[in-house]
């Protein structure tokens, strides 16, 4: 299972549309997970469209994505427990932040998360922390970016970021 993982996309408010980079990637992947702040629901509506998501509502997310999106949520994928969440407050020491909110999952495998706009992957308390980053703004990195997770019988084969 291959898997498009974003976060801080802010459309149409950061840019109008994804990087032509990842609208090319999305026929190779089986499923997307947004870490919230689509910003728009046409936005998530227009990803829907292409693939089943797997999302979360974000701080910056309008109303209408706010009534159907939940603010947490877990998920698994052919045995890997994987869990969601945008994020909240001050983006620094958000790991700590991210690991308390899923502290009674049991089994977790990879917390993705979103929020601070900045890459990060980081194995904590036997779970991988990871943050694509963001495919549309560098105001908090120096480099646009998202995630790639590919999965294969219950073991994680690739959980990276690629630079835009």
């Amino acid at each position: 299972m291959r898997i498009l993982i974003l976060a801080d996309t802010h459309i149409p408010h950061r840019a109008k549309s994804l990087p032509h980079k990842i609208v090319e990637e999305i026929p190779g992947v089986d499923v997307i997970i947004h870490a919230g702040d689509f910003t728009s629901y046409s936005f998530y509506e227009e990803l829907r469209a292409q693939k089943k998501v797997y999302a979360v509502c974000g701080n910056m997310d309008d109303d209408d994505l706010c009534g159907i999106l939940p603010e947490t949520a877990v998920f698994d994928f052919e045995g890997i427990k994987v869990a969601l969440y945008h994020g909240i407050g001050a983006p620094w020491g958000i790991e700590k932040k991210v690991l308390e909110k899923f502290s009674n999952v049991k089994d977790l495998k990879v917390i993705i998360f979103g929020h601070s706009h900045k890459p990060f992957k980081k194995e904590e308390q036997g779970i991988m922390l990871f943050n694509p980053g963001s495919p549309t703004d560098t105001i908090f990195a120096p480099k646009r970016s998202y995630g790639l997770l590919e999965i294969k019988e219950g073991e994680i084969l690739k959980l990276d970021h690629v630079f835009l």
